[in-house]
């Protein structure tokens, strides 16, 4: 559905790699999840698979297609982006955000009509939002907030979802909110995702593949039972780590022991 073939990335002509020669394939229905150290190269990935930032080699297909040869409206009917952040310059109330998601099934001046607002609401209804539609999205929670960037991109109507750190700054109760709705429109919307992250542990819950990265290299790659193992989480962080399956939910678990020297 969406692959990345052998690319590499640099932010400037001389500088670095920050990507190095990178495959990976999202098939359709996939939830994958993307872990790393920091500067291990998982956002930029995330940025090369959506079309934003193009690669210096190598490419990225949707389908049959280079994703360099799309528009950019046409990427966002079919992949959906949620930022680590999300800043607003104006006011907006939560119903107006997720609005904001059927912008490229729209003309250049062509408003949301009534089709646009029950997608809207249906995205709502979906991340468990209906309740926020008219409340100004500044005064939300930050896990409220991050729902309703979710149902927004929900609204695009694309069959692709990126996630950047969808849980990071949350206490632990809006993480289990978050993760528990992700794999939600998963496996019941049947929503492709990729979610870059530092938590082992949301990962292993949620995710039924991971990618590992160091150095913007893939260190391991496959479904998470066979690449979550205490040797590779000693590669990937330099850390001693038990991992064991939880006697009550049956995931993975990655309890860190020590830090560890090359």
């Amino acid at each position: 559905m969406l692959s990345a073939e052998d690319v590499s990335f640099r932010y400037a002509p001389d500088g670095p790699l920050v990507v190095n020669g990178v495959s990976v394939r999202l098939a359709a229905g996939a939830l994958v999840g993307i872990l790393g150290p920091n500067g291990s190269g998982k956002t930029t990935l995330l940025r090369l698979l959506s079309g934003t930032r193009r690669p210096s080699a190598g490419r990225v297909m949707l389908g049959d297609q280079p994703l360099d040869r799309l528009s950019r409206r046409d990427v966002a009917r079919r992949i959906a982006v949620v930022p680590q952040e999300t800043e607003l310059a104006f006011e907006y109330s939560a119903i107006e955000i997720v609005l904001m998601g059927r912008h490229p099934h729209l003309g250049v001046f062509t408003v949301e009509g009534p089709d646009d607002l029950r997608i809207a609401r249906e995205a709502l209804a979906a991340t468990g939002t209906g309740h926020l539609a008219d409340r100004p999205f500044h005064e939300l929670s930050g896990g409220e907030k991050q729902r309703i960037v979710i149902a927004a991109a929900l609204a695009q109507s694309a069959a692709l979802l990126l996630l950047d750190e969808p849980t990071a700054s949350l206490d632990l109760g809006y993480q289990l909110e978050v993760s528990s709705l992700l794999l939600r429109l998963n496996q019941d919307h049947g929503v492709t995702m990729a979610i870059s992250t530092h938590d082992l542990n949301l990962a292993a819950s949620i995710c039924r593949e991971l990618i590992l990265m160091r150095d913007g290299k893939v260190l391991a790659s496959g479904p998470t039972d066979t690449v979550l193992t205490p040797e590779n989480v000693r590669r990937l962080y330099d850390v001693e780590a038990d991992v064991h399956v939880h006697s009550e939910t049956g995931h993975m678990t990655v309890v860190p022991v020590r830090r560890v020297t090359r």
